[in-house]
């Protein structure tokens, strides 16, 4: 049985990886793709500068309209805080960015799957978004920059019962806050 509970993540995530368009684009929420900012091409120091937010808001203004930062969503396996390679690499964009811009304050919430009691899934939100905030803060972001807050499994981004939208849910959202 313990097998099943690592076999199914693995096999979702290779599932995933394996969709992924090789081109430095992917699909975001409404199906239209957009550039991952990762793909060490240094167009400039952030991104390609189309000013997307990848959160459906277009623009997100004044100095960063022309700072692509449009993944801003960092995802975790089951019952880890741990951060992946291609996400420290995202982090680090971000963290650039706000060592470079010190006006700018970031909100980092936590988020968990349903499984578990809401109060482990509290804490583990927290620790997620405690170990996004411990990169930010190596790569030049102040404390000050930035806020955690810890949803838990009070906000997930896909209501259904299943590993992908499980796999959707356990995760940090970066919220720049205007």
């Amino acid at each position: 049985m313990k097998n099943w509970i690592i076999l199914v993540p693995v096999a979702c995530a290779l599932f995933i990886a394996g969709c992924a368009s090789t081109d430095g684009t992917s699909m975001d929420d409404e199906g239209q793709d957009s550039y991952d900012g990762v793909d060490g091409s240094g167009a400039d120091a952030y991104g390609d500068g189309s000013g997307a937010d990848g959160m459906g808001g277009g623009p997100i203004g004044d100095d960063r309209e022309t700072i692509v930062m449009n993944e801003r969503i960092i995802y975790f396996a089951l019952d880890s805080a741990d951060v992946d390679a291609p996400s420290m690499e995202l982090l680090k964009q971000h963290g650039r960015y706000l060592a470079d811009n010190p006006s700018e304050r970031v909100r980092l919430e936590g988020h968990a799957d349903e499984r578990g009691s809401r109060e482990y899934n509290i804490g583990l939100g927290e620790r997620r978004s405690v170990a996004v905030q411990s990169i930010l803060l190596v790569e030049g972001a102040t404390s000050d920059q930035l806020t955690n807050v810890s949803f838990g499994e009070e906000r997930p981004a896909v209501l259904e019962s299943n590993e992908a939208a499980w796999a959707q849910n356990r995760r940090v959202e970066i919220v720049y806050e205007r």
